[in-house]
């Protein structure tokens, strides 16, 4: 089979850095179109710097990098310096990009890039909110029909928020972008913080990474370093969860991955609930399903793709 056209719509942090390694080591499964950075972890200004300096890691300078919205649909950006450090990418020594930003706005080239192929052919990859999709989609709404699919990291239902008690933060940022992409009628796969916390880089899984001895497999320790040390405090785990990898490796391996489909809402006016994502697991309420919502994950087949496929930069 031909691989997959992709989109990889980012907010660069360390777990999307990884998820982005992995989609350019696997040319085979997945062709990177090109990558497009929206305000989230940190603003816009430094995705869009970080999206490149992952290019450039894996000597992949060919993938453009677009800059996208700068903020939330009708919201006050909320970041995550907390988590990920001032940059984003704390943790690894890392050289500015030398190689451009492209002067198109990343929704513009969303709608192009889309408008272009046949109805289909392209995958959207959002890896943290969802402003860029949805305002693509809002503007140029012939596109929507013409999406082959939508694998998003993004929302909680039993592990319920990591952001505020009931809301993951990639949703809880801009939740009116993701009700509109939810309600978009697009297949969409869904990798929430169900799946993505039993994706635990333990030690011996970062001592893989760093056991490959390449400037990636390095950088990738030391991302891990760094940014585990908020969730092990957090959450008492072995290790820090790698939550955007999941979308990628799903496009490689969907076997690693069980869910169900179900149908989600986000909520959008709660004081106390705003960005939860309302997954009808046990299909009670009977509004049709509109997501394959994943539940759980071979952490070590994850894992072992991860390292066997970062081993190729």
């Amino acid at each position: 089979m031909a691989p997959r056209k992709i989109i990889i719509d980012t907010d660069p942090g360390q777990d999307d850095a990884v998820a982005i390694l992995l989609a350019l080591a696997s040319p085979e499964d997945v062709d990177v179109l090109g990558i497009t950075a929206v305000a989230g972890n940190v603003p816009l200004e430094l995705t869009a710097k970080n999206a490149r300096i992952i290019c450039e890691l894996a000597g992949k300078t060919d993938v453009p990098v677009f800059a996208g919205c700068d903020r939330p649909l009708g919201r006050d950006l909320v970041t995550a310096e907390h988590v990920h450090g001032k940059t984003g990418l704390d943790g690894p020594s890392l050289s500015d990009p030398q190689m451009p930003l492209q002067e198109q706005h990343a929704v513009d080239f969303i709608i192009e890039t889309v408008s272009a192929h046949d109805t289909g052919t392209i995958t959207l990859c959002p890896l943290g909110p969802l402003t860029n999709v949805a305002t693509a989609f809002q503007r140029a709404p012939d596109i929507v029909e013409k999406v082959q699919q939508i694998v998003l990291m993004g929302g909680a239902y039993f592990e319920v928020g990591n952001i505020t008690p009931t809301a993951e933060f990639n949703i809880y940022v801009d939740p009116e972008a993701a009700d509109i992409v939810f309600k978009s009628g697009v297949d969409i796969v869904v990798m929430p913080l169900d799946v993505t916390h039993k994706a635990l880089v333990t030690k011996p899984r970062n001592d893989a990474f760093r056991a490959l001895g390449t400037p990636v497999g390095v950088a990738v320790a030391e991302m891990t370093d760094f940014f585990e040390r908020f969730d092990k405090e957090k959450y008492g785990s072995a290790g820090a969860p790698l939550h955007d990898p999941c979308v990628t490796a799903y496009l490689i391996r969907p076997d690693l991955f069980t869910g169900r489909h179900v149908n989600v809402e986000v909520e959008t006016s709660s004081d106390l609930t705003i960005g939860m994502t309302v997954a009808d697991w046990w299909r009670v309420t009977g509004r049709p399903a509109n997501a394959m919502f994943m539940g759980d994950i071979d952490a070590d087949g994850f894992f072992g793709l991860l390292t066997e496929r970062l081993a190729r930069l």
